[in-house]
């Protein structure tokens, strides 16, 4: 676990740096810089782009971390195989991009003709989205997780800020900014290949006669399979952004993903431990260490439903005062309850614990096909259901009840099959005092005007009645004393 806390760490560190600058961009750089009509395209091509990226990899993220073990004597002929066949998954996938290309037109061309007009950079950004995936899951091997972390957290969200500044300031066209947007990528790419040849993990060699023999098919079922049961979630998070744009349209869109924007701060601390607890996970498969991989589960669950259940409260409480600041709020605050609802939605995820991680890794990872393809028939079907009644926030009930649906699915197949179970009293201690801290400070504050001197109160306020719950609870106790440990501890 000391491993797991060292590196989450510093990756989440990474995530709240860029979590600052993505509120910049997000909640005050593009509604300023742009009209919501070109924050739609923005945001709508970014998610058409990332939701290729794991069928364009096939599914080799994972397949990586679960099979390195098997040939560290071999790596860089096994990474240079994986970039190989991930070059083989993008041009597959982009030779069915423009066998669609015309069902894609003709699902933007009435309510957001805009869009098509970038199609390309869609498929550029999706290259180097992939490529860049394979050096993060190679990275990940080496537990090395924390610079790939700022790349992909903290670098792109600034570079989309120089962008978008640069674009304000009137030195290039909207169309030169959405094509600058694909160069944010190439330049991350850029830079993980010069962190991993700085570190001596990154080389070319063509020796796959050095491969055990059948490894490459058992990789790629493995890879393939897995991919099917992994991209639940970025269907999710990705889908109902790109439906409300089909059904709705653009300015719809931009509210929806300012909206979405704020919640997804929720899940960062999540984000974090997952990237650096899977090969943790698949270490203790390989060796039989059932018992370590179910207490890990409980650890991971309380200790990450603290800090994200925290990080909801804060968000919830003072969703008046973050809409407070953005330009043309009047627009963007329609967006209020889509907050609340993804926000419930990714609580509900981090509850659940690592459960998703738990079976990618373990014998029984087939089953992620069954889970993905009812979660997906679910949220394809809310958001049809309930977009054209209720709009937008029809869109995030959609996406709170597919998360918790796939989640409550994987957590009573692992409860089933490998007897781990994430739930102890903390988890319920967690919900009651996260509860009790709402209802106080919404009534302390109820008739407060929004503003900064009533976000820092509220903040506050939630800081000092959940942690000091926390720690008259008794929640997380073990942590609680080493933590205590260390403050006691005289100075050398």
């Amino acid at each position: 676990m000391r491993v797991v806390a060292r590196q989450s760490i510093l990756t989440t560190i990474s995530s709240y740096i860029g979590v600052l600058i993505g509120y910049f961009n997000v909640l005050w750089l593009l509604p300023y810089a742009l009209n919501p009509e070109q924050i739609g395209v923005f945001r709508t091509i970014q998610d058409m782009a990332l939701i290729f990226v794991p069928f364009a990899q096939l599914g080799l993220g994972n397949g990586i971390t679960r099979f390195y073990p098997k040939v560290k004597a071999n790596q860089f002929a096994f990474f240079t195989m994986s970039l190989l066949l991930s070059l083989i998954g993008f041009f597959i996938v982009a030779a069915l991009f423009f066998l669609f290309k015309e069902s894609l037109i003709s699902a933007f061309a009435t309510n957001s003709p805009e869009v098509i007009d970038f199609f390309a950079v869609v498929l550029f950004i999706t290259f180097f989205s992939v490529l860049n995936s394979i050096l993060d899951a190679f990275c990940r091997s080496f537990l090395k997780v924390a610079i790939p972390s700022f790349f992909r957290e903290v670098l792109l969200r600034l570079l989309v800020a120089i962008l978008v500044l640069i674009y304000l300031m009137k030195w290039i066209q909207f169309d030169q900014m959405m094509w600058g947007l694909a160069g944010t990528y190439l330049i991350s790419l850029l830079g993980m290949i010069i962190y991993m040849l700085k570190n001596q993990i990154f080389k070319i060699d063509f020796g796959f006669d050095s491969i055990p023999e059948g490894f490459v098919r058992e990789f790629l079922n493995y890879s393939l399979i897995t991919l099917l049961g992994t991209t639940g979630a970025l269907l999710i998070m990705k889908i109902d952004s790109l439906m409300v744009t089909s059904m709705i349209g653009l300015e719809a869109n931009a509210i929806y993903t300012i909206a979405f924007s704020i919640a997804i701060v929720i899940e960062m601390p999540r984000r974090a431990v997952s990237q650096v607890v899977m090969p943790v996970i698949a270490e203790h498969f390989a060796k039989s260490e059932g018992e370590k991989i179910n207490r890990l589960y409980k650890e991971v669950g309380v200790h990450q439903l603290l800090i994200c259940l925290l990080l909801f409260l804060g968000i919830w409480a003072n969703i008046e005062n973050l809409y407070h600041f953005v330009p043309n709020k009047e627009i963007y605050e329609a967006g209020k309850w889509v907050v609340f609802w993804i926000g419930l939605g990714k609580l509900s995820d981090i509850m659940f614990s690592i459960n998703g991680e738990i079976i990618v890794y373990s014998r029984y990872y087939i089953f992620n096909i069954t889970a993905t393809l009812l979660m997906s028939a679910a949220v394809i079907a809310l958001n049809l259901l309930l977009i054209p009644t209720y709009g937008i926030e029809g869109a995030a009930f959609a996406s709170f009840f597919a998360m918790l649906l796939f989640n409550l699915i994987k957590y009573i197949y692992v409860r089933l099959r490998l007897g781990f179970d994430p739930f102890t009293w903390d988890i319920l201690k967690l919900i009651l005092l996260g509860m009790a801290t709402l209802f106080i400070q919404h009534f302390l504050y109820l008739n407060n005007d929004s503003g900064l001197l009533d976000l820092i109160l509220r903040s506050l306020t939630i800081i000092i009645i959940f942690l000091g719950g926390v720690f008259f609870l008794k929640i997380a106790a073990s942590t609680q004393k080493e933590l205590i440990k260390k403050i006691k501890r005289p100075r050398p």
